[in-house]
């Protein structure tokens, strides 16, 4: 047997050789200095790009079909991820992520297609006016038509590259987001929260849809989700089983104006569109341009009530250009419907919706709030907690920590269309707020953004990311449109700090073109990003001064078979030596144990692995009593020989080490 002093030698002589083998990568725990997302050259396919900390494993463009048309929101489903588009989806295959594969595009329009898996079935989002039951591309021109889908698309993917239609469920609002709801105490059906965020459908084109309020009609379908029930024996029998007021008594949260620079483009924006013969109206101060989704279907109308077959006349359009203000006021500028002795009413609806089923708790991302619900009553979840915050805009996204104690926001200030990234934009504008929770309280901590500043021609601002599931840490990828993707590490929630990053340059240098990460998420070992313009791209972490090898080896060690990433598993490793060494790797990263401390207890961890049998289970036994905190009789413990003083270490991380270390000695044989 190999003596203390030996053992450590060698432990020191194995790292050592290891800083040599990875003496390209940057060790350092400071950014690189200018920044190099800045000043990035222009381009489609060929713009300059920047990494930090992440390579580039591929970048794939999109099929035939989808290009040129928004990509949307990603799921997986075991090596396959199902990327949403506006004109429906992709399939590809990543069983090798250096070369996607195309098994499927799907054709079947309906904006913006947010997509989620749950076993054999795919459900897929519809909001815009265009949608069709049919999955026709012909689009729907009536402003009334039976021929519209708004709602949730289900289909069977038994066989993916042979996806089924196989059902619908129409809602009021249509559904812009959804999500997927696993209850724990019921195997037969599951759920699905729907978040739509379009005006209520004339009870015309759906029976029972009203826009009243809720003290005008209880049926109403304003400040409200659906919950729908989907058996999974018969999926095709999916329907609406209740719709949760989760907004009672909200009234309008206070936020910011735009700033001068963007009332001004706003302005000259809608002067040209309006030369070119485009529609606008203003909104709160504002002048808007109005997408032509708005507009077609009204002047369609208009056409059809003359009993004409042609396209819209001048005159058409002139008689519209007359009534799209009062229009317009009847949707957004009059009093909303809830207002009460001038009091406006909150949120009528939620953009996205996070569900934690194993606490039992769901983050309502909801236009002016944040809201924590209770979904231990899958059918009925019941609104425990709300917050504001003025510097928000948009509240869009939410995730939670692993253990449930945080909880982050994200703020799509300006509805991803716009800069929200540029030198003159506030830190806390179009950003992340990160909270604690603690029972139905959530206290604000801090605010995140993607630091490097953009360009006016790139859409920026917080969207749709994920954690990593690296133990021990809240460590977090995100999708920042043209921003690009941002990784950063929120285990001090008042102190969140980048420690990775990738991006483009912009679409264009001339001009605004949307494009960029809509989601970033991780799956078993990669970052998976949808690039609405792009295509699909797959990144993988590489070890820093921020990130170890081992805690990057024992993420990968968390498989899912399929992830709807609103749907949040709970993260658990398995007994493993390298998750012990990762939980080593961070002691000595905070200093929360001395180096020659944490060198002998890799020693005496490598000694334990190259045991087998009764040795192996008796020396992980022996360790982790050694670094339990609760088995120390006094202040100085001995740890692989060498004394420790417990007053002079991270207490909860080397109890968190004990444990795993333990779990290593019981799976013995």
């Amino acid at each position: 047997m190999k003596s203390a002093s030996l053992s450590l030698a060698l432990a020191t002589l194995a790292l050592s050789s290891a800083a040599c083998a990875t003496s390209k990568l940057d060790m350092s725990t400071t950014a690189p200095t200018p920044d190099r997302r800045v000043g990035l050259r222009p381009g489609a396919m060929n713009a300059g790009e920047a990494t930090w900390n992440l390579r580039v494993v591929s970048k794939t463009r999109p099929s035939e079909k989808f290009a040129g048309v928004t990509n949307s929101d990603l799921s997986f489903s075991g090596s396959d991820v199902i990327q949403g588009n506006y004109n429906g989806f992709q399939v590809w295959d990543i069983s090798n992520p250096k070369k996607p594969k195309l098994k499927i595009g799907y054709l079947c329009p309906a904006s913006q297609s947010d997509v989620s898996v749950y076993k054999n079935l795919l459900f897929v989002s519809g909001e815009g006016m265009s949608g069709r039951l049919d999955c026709g591309t012909q689009g729907v021109h009536d402003s009334v038509s039976t021929d519209r889908l708004r709602g949730i698309r289900i289909f069977d993917i038994s066989d993916i590259t042979n996806a089924k239609y196989i059902g619908n469920v129409q809602t009021c609002r249509g559904s812009h987001t959804h999500t997927v709801v696993d209850d724990p105490n019921d195997k037969e059906n599951v759920y699905i929260y729907v978040s739509g965020s379009a005006g209520v459908r004339s009870p015309n084109e759906l029976a029972g849809c009203s826009k009243l309020a809720p003290d005008q009609d209880p049926n109403s379908a304003l400040f409200r989700i659906e919950v729908i029930k989907v058996p999974l024996a018969h999926p095709e029998l999916a329907s609406i089983v209740s719709s949760p007021r989760i907004f009672a008594d909200l009234t309008e949260a206070a936020t910011h104006a735009e700033t001068p620079q963007d009332i001004a483009a706003a302005a000259t924006a809608a002067a040209a569109a309006r030369a070119a013969g485009g529609f606008t109206a203003q909104v709160r101060g504002m002048e808007f341009v109005l997408p032509l989704g708005f507009v077609q279907p009204m002047l369609d109308s208009i056409v059809k009530a003359r009993q004409g077959s042609d396209a819209p006349t001048g005159a058409d359009s002139a008689a519209l250009r007359g009534a799209i203000q009062s229009i317009v006021d009847a949707i957004v500028g009059a009093p909303p419907p809830g207002t009460r002795n001038g009091v406006r009413p909150g949120p009528t609806q939620c953009h996205d919706i996070t569900v934690y089923p194993a606490i039992g708790l769901a983050g309502g991302a909801c236009g002016g709030y944040g809201l924590l619900l209770d979904i231990r009553d899958v059918s009925h979840p019941k609104r425990i907690g709300a917050v504001a915050d003025s510097n928000f805009s948009f509240w869009h996204s939410a995730t939670f920590n692993n253990d449930g104690t945080k909880l982050l926001f994200t703020d799509e200030w300006g509805g991803g269309g716009q800069p929200r990234c540029r030198a003159t934009d506030k830190y806390e504008w179009g950003a992340d707020a990160i909270f604690t929770l603690s029972g139905d309280t959530m206290r604000f901590q801090s605010y995140y953004k993607m630091p490097a500043p953009q360009t006016p021609n790139e859409n920026c601002v917080a969207h749709n990311g994920s954690l990593i599931p690296i133990p021990g840490r809240d460590v977090m990828v995100q999708a920042w449109y043209q921003g690009g993707i941002s990784v950063f590490d929120w285990t001090d929630a008042a102190h969140p700090k980048e420690i990775a990053y990738y991006d483009r340059g912009p679409m264009d240098s001339t001009k605004f073109v949307g494009a960029g990460s809509w989601s970033a998420y991780w799956y078993n070992g990669y970052i998976v990003s949808s690039e609405i313009a792009r295509g699909l791209d797959i990144l993988e972490l590489q070890p820093s001064g921020f990130l170890s090898q081992n805690e990057i080896d024992a993420a990968k060690l968390v498989h899912f078979d399929y992830l709807n990433v609103q749907d949040q598993p709970k993260l658990v490793w398995p007994a493993s030596f390298v998750v012990a060494r990762a939980y080593l790797d961070q002691l000595g990263r905070s200093n929360g144990l001395a180096p020659d401390k944490v060198a002998a207890a890799r020693s005496a961890l490598a000694r334990a692995e190259r045991l087998s049998g009764p040795q192996r289970r008796d020396a992980l036994t022996q360790l982790a009593t050694q670094l339990n905190p609760e088995s120390r009789g006094g202040p100085v413990v001995v740890v692989g020989g060498v004394p420790i003083d417990s007053r002079a270490v991270d207490q909860g991380k080397l109890g968190t080490l004990a444990a795993t270390v333990q779990d290593l000695a019981n799976a013995t044989r």
